[in-house]
């Protein structure tokens, strides 16, 4: 089973630092289209590995991002209320987990440390220079 939650990137907080410190708008665009490129890689993963019925579940899954963090949402309150318990489980109503996001994930690291890498290398120029 996957066990995959997440992962830190080291000298993020500081670079982060940086960027709010010198105002650019610019460069804090930048940093969370990084993220949510990041974000994207699992996204895409997410809808291969999501259990399919009706197709609602794998449409509502999308990467979402902000300067300080990327995540990967799956359903909707209103629509699709029931992506946690598929995720999770619930052991209560005889349903099993199947942890397509932690799946994604662990499936599409090395992809995920390669965009950051290469986005975050972009930026510390970017800073650099100015």
């Amino acid at each position: 089973m996957a066990r995959s939650g997440g992962f830190k990137v080291d000298g993020l907080k500081e670079l982060q630092k940086e960027i709010r410190k010198t105002e650019d708008v610019e460069l804090k665009k930048r940093l969370r289209l990084a993220n949510k490129e990041a974000a994207q890689v699992v996204a895409d993963q997410a809808k291969v590995e999501v259990p399919r019925r009706s197709g609602r579940l794998a449409r509502s899954i999308g990467a979402q991002a902000s300067q300080t963090s990327a995540f990967v949402k799956a359903g909707t309150p209103s629509r699709v209320p029931y992506a946690g318990p598929i995720h999770f489980g619930w052991p209560k109503r005889n349903i099993r987990p199947q942890p397509f996001l932690y799946e994604a994930m662990d499936k599409r690291i090395g992809e995920v440390r390669k965009a950051y890498e290469k986005n975050l290398e972009k930026l510390g120029k970017g800073l650099s220079s100015k």
